[in-house]
């Protein structure tokens, strides 16, 4: 690897027009004479439809910056103690434990979106005179009992109590409508679409059975789910947990369980919304615990696999996923923008925008700002931070200034930084996809067919599922089918021909170069593929779409084939890159290669200890 940052790396070939674009989305947002930072009081993200997630809007200014562009630094308009880049739960939670440590600090968080909450993103419609809440983003508090300290810490300040969820999660709704999982065959693999249900319940030899694949690969699925054979005979359980930890599950089942291609393919795409590459990049030992779908063949009766993801269930969602924690972030860091003072209560409460960002107010949130540079004084006593805001250029100084961005991003705005921390920095490659939601009116169609969840062998959208059956607070999920439904549809761009980080790279250009018009197109297709068979008709019955599109998605991903074996922790790349630079510390889940809430909140803490301890 270079220890020069290309700038390939970030916009990796992406062709888009960024020059007029850069001011046009602003005029839409603030109006042509609007004040120079307010929201007014009808701005509410949330509420909006289309393409959102990277909405055009928040990337053209930091694509411009990679390309060459520069901003002037001028002379600083606020003086703050705090500067944080980035309004994800990372920065949220930095801010959050700076002004626990002092009370009366100025800070100022700065985010290119025209949201906070980062990945944690929002979606809400309305449908028949009711509010419908959607998560565009982090949906689920993983496996709380594997989270650190300071993040259940966090969750206690905040009034996030796990044990509500089980109260709240109804586990045993769709199990008591004998809904279950179905699969669509594409019609490219196996010479015809066909939908099939009942996978994982019905019995085996007659869900095969109607399935349009050849006999060979009928028989083999069969036996792969039923026969009681170990695949690894003559090897300790320390042994096949080796072997299985450095093969594919690809390779797993055609070398081992030695399967037809048909059933390879059918399993080709299974886990690619949560791994984001084919499984044959996956190790085999990871499917034991990822059940989405039913579960998958093979493995249960070679090797078990104790805790881990799957160790408890998986309920602890908000309606809006973890869009919840970063608005509790935002009530405990401006109490007057978000009513009320419990976790239930939050869930139905309307943010009021235009109060994240007053003059005079200790702390500020202020959306729709791209950060261009951030650069120590010359004395060292300071950091200039300069960001773009509604196409004009702005600076403040800062005693402390916390990256909560993309490590992607940041060499490019702190161009400072040692060329051994940019190159760890830029390793981590940010993994594309989208979360789109589709509104229904209702899910009696689903129900009529007994699915829940359909997933696809082949074809843009990887499934479509019910939502999570949550009812919290004021907020009551449609329990009867006839009630209104958010369905989840999640796209990850995928390539046959090409594998590791770089697939990924290819990946943000086609998402970046997607229409919302392609999206819509395929949440119909698919949709009708599905659901005809019960009458549906997606130009008929689909209320809303909203796409959440994530170019520079999930935090890069080093438990695949590829990665290398480091000696230690220190000469790992992302430690390299989240090293504390002068008055610069650097926060957000890429610093922990994980893309989850648990590591936003732990680098939160981490940045913010180094700022004070150094």
């Amino acid at each position: 690897m270079s220890d020069k940052v290309s700038r390939r790396d970030f916009l990796n070939g992406t062709q888009v027009a960024i020059g007029a674009s850069l001011l046009s989305p602003w005029t839409e947002v603030f109006g042509a004479d609007g004040a120079k930072f307010a929201l007014g009081e009808n701005y509410y993200p949330p509420s909006k439809t289309g393409l959102r997630g990277s909405h055009d809007g928040s990337w053209e200014t930091m694509h411009a910056r990679v390309s060459g562009a520069t901003w002037p630094v001028g002379s600083p308009e606020e003086d703050v103690d705090l500067v944080v880049v980035g309004g994800g739960i990372s920065g949220l939670a930095a801010a959050h434990y700076y002004r626990e440590e002092n009370p009366d600090a100025r800070i100022i968080i700065l985010d290119n979106h025209d949201d906070f909450g980062g990945h944690a993103k929002r979606n809400e419609w309305q449908v028949n005179g009711e509010t419908r809440i959607g998560y565009g983003g982090t949906e689920t508090i993983d496996t709380p009992s594997s989270y650190a300290d300071v993040s259940k810490d966090l969750f206690k300040e905040i009034g996030v109590e796990i044990d509500k969820f089980y109260d709240y999660f109804d586990q045993a709704l769709y199990d008591s409508l004998d809904l279950n999982y179905a699969i669509a065959y594409d019609s490219k693999t196996y010479g015809k679409r066909k939908l099939v249900s009942g996978y994982g319940s019905r019995p085996w030899e007659e869900f095969a059975a109607e399935t349009p694949m050849s006999d060979k690969a009928k028989a083999d699925l069969v036996r792969a789910f039923t026969a009681e054979v170990d695949y690894l005979p003559g090897m300790t359980r320390d042994e096949k947990i080796t072997l299985l930890s450095r093969i594919s599950y690809r390779t797993y089942l055609r070398d081992y369980v030695k399967v037809d291609e048909q059933v390879l393919e059918m399993y080709q795409r299974w886990g690619i919304s949560y791994w984001c590459v084919g499984m044959d990049e996956v190790p085999a030992i990871y499917i034991l615990g990822y059940g989405d779908g039913g579960g998958l063949p093979g493995l249960e009766s070679t090797v078990k696999r104790e805790g881990g993801r799957g160790s408890e269930p998986y309920i602890h969602h908000f309606p809006d996923g973890n869009a919840t924690v970063a608005r509790l972030l935002v009530r405990k860091l401006i109490p007057d923008a978000l009513p009320g003072d419990t976790m239930e209560d939050s869930v139905t409460a309307r943010l009021d925008y235009s109060l994240i960002d007053r003059d005079g107010a200790k702390v500020r949130i202020r959306l729709n700002s791209t950060v261009v540079n951030a650069q120590h004084t010359g004395n060292s006593q300071a950091v200039d931070v300069t960001y773009v805001h509604a196409g004009d250029a702005h600076t403040v100084r800062a005693r402390h200034c916390i990256m909560a961005c993309y490590n992607s991003a940041i060499p490019y705005i702190c161009s400072e930084l040692p060329e051994e921390q940019k190159a760890g920095l830029a390793y981590n490659v940010k993994i594309p996809l989208t979360y789109t939601k589709v509104m229904l009116p209702n899910w009696r169609w689903f129900a009529d067919l007994g699915i829940r969840f359909v997933f696809y062998t082949n074809d843009f959208f990887k499934q479509v599922e019910l939502d999570y059956p949550v009812t919290m607070g004021d907020y009551n999920f449609s329990t009867s089918p006839d009630g209104p439904m958010v369905l989840h549809m999640c796209y990850v761009p995928y390539f046959d021909d090409i594998q590791g980080p770089e697939q990924w790279r290819a990946g943000r250009r086609r998402l970046l170069e997607t229409p919302f018009s392609t999206f819509e197109h395929h949440v119909k297709d698919q949709l009708d593929q599905a659901l005809s068979g019960a009458g549906f008709d997606a130009d008929r019955d689909i209320s809303g779409i909203t796409v959440n599109r994530w170019a520079h998605g999930y935090a890069y991903s080093p438990n695949l084939l590829w990665e290398p074996k480091y000696a230690s922790e220190s000469d790992k790349p992302w430690v390299k890159g989240r090293r504390p630079h002068g008055r610069i510390t650097i926060a957000n889940s890429d610093a922990g290669a994980s893309a989850n809430t648990n590591s936003a909140i732990i680098h939160g803490y981490r940045a913010v200890r180094e700022a004070l301890d150094g």
